[in-house]
């Protein structure tokens, strides 16, 4: 009981911090690209796990059989995840990724029904259909933006959410294996390769590699790059799997919609936005689902596998 509510303030913390992240991405992006941002915030995320590391206040166990166990999920998240949602927005308007998204919670509740036999009777079903409501309701009563929406946007969107749900089912098995700080250093390092990868070979195409490292030069970005880097993805990363370790994957998975109910008040508190009616409806619906899918369960609300191998 003790370390599930220990696991609970994870994934509640865990929402907070990926909440309030969007406010952060939206700063760094007046400074420079998406793209640049990603590999910027993995770069900062990689350098901070590595020099405890190098210094050896932390010891890691990666070998290279577990480097290619847990490589699958560290593709999925935050490789694939990411990415698919960068060049995604390229083609579809952010209210209607939000709303394709807001089906993460569907796509782990079937994945985990059928890979991890994760039981959820009719109420823990309904309630994630609510939570995925609220969502929805939301963007679509705050109308939609002006964008010309390509199949290919679609996709790309629906791609990145059934990255994170694969993300979820995979590392529900994976934390049961391996200690958290292993999977979130290779989660990181993943993360650091691929999106600096391909954020160098943007501008040598371009040309512009002398200008790759000046958005630090600026304050703004500064500091939005250090919450993203230190808090939005490392901490992120480790609570995250901490929560995977005791919560159900499907019952973890609607923590993502209060995430973006997380977003929408702080964009009223810190940049002023209007709150309306339908925010307190939308956000009424999303808290409702995730009590009910993580509290109205008959079967396995409370039960822990055995975990003997994961270092807390």
């Amino acid at each position: 009981m003790k370390n599930i509510t220990k696991a609970y303030l994870a994934a509640l913390l865990y929402a907070f911090i990926i909440g309030f992240s969007f406010m952060f991405v939206k700063l760094a992006l007046t400074v420079t690209s998406a793209l640049d941002t990603l590999a910027h915030r993995f770069t900062v995320a990689f350098l901070i796990t590595t020099i405890p590391v190098i210094s050896g206040f932390v010891k890691l166990n990666i070998s290279s059989k577990t480097i290619l166990a847990i490589l699958p999920i560290a593709i999925f998240y935050p490789a694939l995840f990411f990415a698919f949602q960068a060049f995604g927005l390229v083609y579809t308007s952010s209210s209607e990724a939000g709303i394709i998204q807001a089906a993460i919670p569907i796509f782990t509740m079937i994945l985990a029904s059928y890979f991890l036999k994760e039981y959820t009777n009719i109420w823990q079903k309904i309630s994630v259909l609510i939570s995925v409501m609220g969502i929805i309701y939301i963007f679509v009563m705050n109308g939609m933006e002006t964008h010309e929406t390509s199949f290919i946007g679609i996709i790309l969107i629906l791609l990145s959410a059934l990255s994170s749900a694969c993300y979820n089912v995979l590392a529900r098995k994976m934390t049961k294996k391996f200690k958290l700080i292993d999977l979130t250093y290779m989660m990181t390092t993943i993360g650091f390769l691929s999106f600096n990868l391909i954020a160098i070979i943007e501008h040598i195409n371009k040309g512009t590699v002398n200008v790759y490292f000046k958005p630090f030069t600026n304050g703004t970005f500064l500091l939005s790059i250090l919450y993203l880097g230190l808090l939005s993805s490392l901490l992120t990363a480790f609570l995250l799997n901490y929560s995977l370790s005791y919560i159900e994957a499907a019952k973890m998975s609607v923590f993502s919609n209060l995430s973006t109910l997380i977003t929408i008040i702080a964009g009223i508190l810190f940049l002023h936005e209007q709150i309306a009616y339908y925010h307190i409806v939308g956000a009424m619906l999303i808290i409702l689902g995730i009590v009910g899918t993580n509290f109205w369960g008959k079967k396995g609300i409370y039960k822990k596998e055995k975990n003997t191998s994961i270092s807390k």
